[in-house]
């Protein structure tokens, strides 16, 4: 079986190519409105930086307006509230972004739930996510509505299709579970007490690793044509060339025997998340103005 490797940057450059022209005709229509992306950094970790310049230069290749408000790791968690209602007040500020992690000392539920959900654009408020659970409008969270657009890259209709969602965190593992059920999966969730692992992912269609452990899920385990989402971003040191190196969860030179279609990492889901970042963006935009 030959696999298909499932190409994330090119899907996301073609969703930013759209975007793009849908910016550019909202600025024709409605007086030059823009969508302003505004991203909050707290402290200097090294992974974050870069997340957030990459998310500038995302903005800038569709059209948006993009602010950065980097603060000092010894940021309280006052002022980083009131720096949020003051985003929250600003009609010039589409969407708000805090980078994660915070500080330990900050409380980051507190922070989440600050922002003004037409403007959660992580779609990390609590108002998104149970939205989402009963098939409202919201902001969707942007990895798993990336690995959405992926799995239908190769398989338009999922109805029916069993799918394993490995990890269950808030982030990705739990939105990603409800958006598979909404396609009429039937998905099964697994986690760190879940008894036989390669038992649930053998009979599983669809596969979503976001557990953050190296290359955790193994090519034997795999049902034969499955597709797989692999979520995982870990910095390994590869032991021939003793230099660092990023590696899924799942065993990618394992599993392409078995899959139909795999993610690569990097250059599969991680480029989507940014992708959906930039719609959501958007689509807060068109909410608050009423046209969503």
């Amino acid at each position: 079986m030959t696999a298909q490797i499932i190409d994330g940057r090119a899907v996301a450059a073609r969703m930013k190519q759209e975007l793009a022209a849908q910016v550019c005709e909202m600025k024709q229509r409605h007086d030059g409105l823009t969508p302003g992306l505004a991203v909050v950094l707290v402290g200097e970790d090294p992974a974050s930086q870069v997340y957030v310049r990459n998310k500038k230069l995302a903005c800038e290749s569709v059209g948006f307006r993009s602010t950065s408000h980097t603060l000092p790791a010894a940021t309280t968690q006052d002022e980083l509230l009131a720096l949020i209602a003051q985003l929250n007040a600003d009609p010039m500020v589409n969407g708000i972004l805090v980078q994660l992690p915070l500080p330990s000392a900050i409380n980051e539920q507190m922070v989440i739930n600050a922002i003004d959900p037409l403007k959660d654009v992580d779609g990390f408020h609590p108002v998104n996510i149970g939205c989402q659970s009963i098939g409202l409008a919201s902001l969707a969270p942007c990895t798993p509505s990336g690995c959405m657009i992926l799995i239908e890259e190769v398989e338009k209709d999922l109805s029916g299709k069993k799918a394993l969602v490995v990890g269950r965190s808030n982030i990705v593992g739990k939105p990603m579970a409800s958006m598979l059920l909404k396609a009429n999966c039937t998905v099964t969730m697994a986690h760190s007490r879940t008894r036989n692992l390669p038992e649930e992912c053998a009979q599983a269609d669809i596969i979503i690793a976001a557990l953050g452990r190296p290359a955790f899920l193994r090519g034997a385990w795999i049902k034969e044509g499955a597709i797989v989402i692999d979520v995982g971003i870990n910095r390994v040191t590869n032991e021939e060339t003793g230099k660092s190196q990023l590696v899924g969860d799942v065993a990618f030179d394992e599993a392409l025997p078995h899959v139909g279609a795999i993610t690569p990492v990097p250059g599969g889901v991680g480029p989507m998340t940014i992708a959906c970042l930039m719609q959501n963006t958007l689509k807060a935009t068109k909410m608050q103005n009423g046209w969503a």
